[in-house]
């Protein structure tokens, strides 16, 4: 089992956005994050990908570093 790394940043990633009307690409990097309903969140390693998912659809979510 992997040690977890205290020291390593985390995100809070919220969604506050509607997948609805939106192209494919944006509901299944929702569903990546983790997230497929409005106003639930998810507490994400900072990595230069999710970063990427969070840039993406940004306009769709709502992020905090913790």
């Amino acid at each position: 089992m992997a040690k977890k790394d205290s020291g390593a940043k985390r995100l809070r990633v919220t969604q506050i956005g509607s997948p609805i009307g939106r192209p494919a690409d944006q509901r299944q990097t929702l569903v990546g994050l983790g997230l497929n309903k409005m106003h639930r969140s998810r507490e994400l390693e900072d990595t230069p990908s999710v970063r990427g998912m969070i840039t993406k659809v940004s306009h769709l979510v709502r992020w905090e570093e913790i």
